[in-house]
């Protein structure tokens, strides 16, 4: 499944499915929920039950002078009411934060759980800024949800039918009439126009994830927009986007006032009604003027709620979207999954046997034709070829960020499609050409390899990588701060320390891609001598555009358009007089020609 960002505001709405999976994660604190909501019941309880007492307390205080007495148990309970309501309330809320928090934490976790197992063509498609930004919002979407769900849209609803069962019981029905004529308008124009409205604050959403994600994406890439001077451009591109998201917030706001006027008039309307009601029961000596006090209280205490309704429906609906979109990202298919039956991988001695292997990125063109080899366990094959041939494509397959189409590619007879994920990668270290580091220390990077080594293994790795000297004499020595990607190191430094981590890692199969292109001539013949101290015991892949680099190999593979051409050892290539020998004579040639062109150097006689 492809996930992007770059298409338009998705139209389709699926609310109850994205509450659906949303409640797992609450059902993992349900005893907090049902005392949650037990609290919430009595506060509301509590709640309506003051306006009564208060009624009581001004009925009797309005009595002619000479009955007069103070109401004191209906002003205790009035008070006890009140404080009830209170404590309940923030109860409440002390025991649902857990809850919150915790589906919060469980949700993000799930989510950057899950984006971690994608697969490589997944994360070679999506943006990151744009992803980024959809877990923030959906995470503070959740928050928002279940705060404003649990505690203003239940017990408001249960409010609404305690007051109308109270006004319906003690007057007129005209009252209980009034009332919820005046709430069901208010909900159906709220829903009715939030529902409008809604597109503009989703169409906000997607804008504001693509200005973010060319934001996050100019800054990642700052030197390449420096070497261009495309500063202007950036910007430019940047304030496209936030133009289009200035005209959706716009039309989102004026779209709100209208919302927010029509509720006022709804509102305005039904509190007139009843009150002119309530001012004709007592002309009329039917009610009190305690009757009319409470009347106004429960009005009052009902409608400022309502009015508040209008904005958490609008926001949950809003949150919804949020959420919808980041549980989009769970929705994406992990191309690459463990069979139902997978087997642990646990040896230290491993043979490679690429196996008939076809492959390609998409139906249009295909990569990998029929390609077979073996790796013997302990021994170093090396692959070569143009840019293009489908080197690289080896060491994906092989470390199963994507799998073959057709053939098989097999560890010690076990087909990997049956290995386990975890335990295949474990037993491989890849030191790629293009060398990210974390924005962090040094040391850290280092240990990435192994993050539980001690620091002495990790000092280890450094001097066998050839960079511990290098390390040492930085101010800060390990604890140097390599910048965002590594981009404090030069291209050489960041290879060592991705060799570095590769060989803390210490699994029996090692593939390194063009892992050495960054070194100067000197670092990179200390390293190669080292490569093959280490890969001795290790069963070997490398991928090489330098041919100088590989004439040890135990075997050579030479690829052209996807498909092996020549398989043999360095000698036998060159007496072969093909395809190797070709790219062998090129390179020597092209060698010479840099020196010729050196300054100061002069051809012996």
């Amino acid at each position: 499944m492809r996930f992007s960002h770059t298409g338009p505001a998705p139209g389709n709405r699926h609310d109850l499915q994205t509450i659906k999976t949303l409640l797992p994660y609450l059902w993992l604190f349900k005893g907090r929920v049902f005392l949650a909501l037990s609290c919430l019941i009595l506060a509301k309880v509590a709640a309506v039950v003051v306006p009564l007492y208060l009624k009581e307390i001004v009925d009797k205080l309005s009595l002619p002078a000479t009955l007069l007495a103070i109401p004191v148990l209906a002003l205790v309970g009035y008070g006890c009411a009140r404080l009830l309501a209170s404590i309940l309330g923030e109860l409440r809320d002390a025991i649902f934060a857990r809850v919150t928090q915790g589906a919060v934490r469980s949700v993000a976790r799930g989510v950057f759980e899950h984006l971690l197992r994608l697969s490589l063509r997944f994360h070679l498609e999506r943006q990151t800024g744009g992803v980024s930004r959809d877990i923030e919002r959906g995470t503070k979407g959740i928050g928002f949800l279940l705060n404003f769900t649990v505690f203003n849209i239940l017990p408001t609803l249960l409010e609404i039918v305690m007051v109308a069962a109270i006004l319906f019981h003690r007057y007129s029905w005209e009252f209980a009439v009034v009332t919820l004529t005046t709430i069901s308008l208010y909900i159906v124009f709220t829903l009715t126009v939030t529902e409008w409205r809604t597109v503009y604050r989703r169409s906000m959403n997607d804008l504001d994830s693509k200005a973010n994600a060319k934001a996050i994406d100019a800054l990642i890439n700052y030197e390449t927009v420096k070497y261009f001077n495309n500063e202007s451009y950036e910007v430019a591109r940047y304030d496209k986007n936030l133009m289009a998201w200035e005209a959706s917030a716009i039309k989102n706001q004026v779209s709100l006032s209208m919302l927010n006027a029509g509720q006022g008039v709804i509102i305005a309307v039904g509190v007139t009604l009843i009150m002119v009601l309530a001012a004709r029961g007592v002309v009329s000596g039917e009610m009190t003027v305690g009757d009319v006090v409470l009347v106004a209280t429960f009005i009052t205490q009902l409608y400022a709620p309502l009015n508040f309704l209008g904005f958490v429906y609008r926001e949950i609906k809003h949150s919804l979207a949020d959420i919808e979109r980041m549980f989009g990202l769970l929705g994406a298919n992990q191309e690459v999954a463990d069979a139902a039956d997978a087997v642990v991988l646990n040896t230290r001695s491993a043979s490679i046997s690429f196996e008939q292997v076809d492959f390609a990125y998409d139906s249009k063109r295909k990569i990998l034709h029929g390609v077979s080899f073996v790796i013997p366990a302990g021994t170093m094959l090396a692959v070569v070829g143009a840019s293009g041939a489908g080197k690289s494509t080896l060491s994906r397959l092989l470390f199963r960020h994507y799998d073959v189409n057709r053939g098989r590619i097999c560890i010690n007879g076990h087909d990997i499609r049956q290995l386990s994920q975890d335990s295949l990668r474990a037993h491989i270290g890849i030191v790629p050409q293009d060398t990210v580091l974390f924005n962090d220390t040094v040391y850290y990077n280092i240990a990435y390899g192994r993050p539980q080594a001690t620091y002495e293994q990790v000092i280890e790795a450094a001097r066998a990588a050839h960079i511990h000297d290098f390390v040492s004499g930085l101010p800060d020595g390990y604890d140097t701060m390599v910048g965002e990607r590594g981009l404090k190191l030069s291209g050489g430094e960041k290879q060592r320390v991705a060799i570095a981590r590769t060989l803390l890692k210490n699994p029996p199969i090692l593939i390194f891609d063009e892992a050495t292109s960054a070194l100067d001539s000197k670092t990179e013949k200390a390293i190669q001598h080292e490569l093959l101290t280490i890969s001795a015991n290790r069963t070997t892949l490398i991928i090489a555009h330098r041919l100088s680099t590989i004439v040890d190999a135990n075997q050579i593979v030479v690829m052209d358009a996807g498909r092996v051409v020549e398989q043999g050892t360095h000698r036998q290539l060159i007496e072969q007089n093909g395809r190797y020998a070709e790219m062998w004579r090129l390179q020597q040639e092209s060698e010479l020609l840099v020196i010729n062109l050196l300054p100061g150097f002069k051809r012996p006689s």
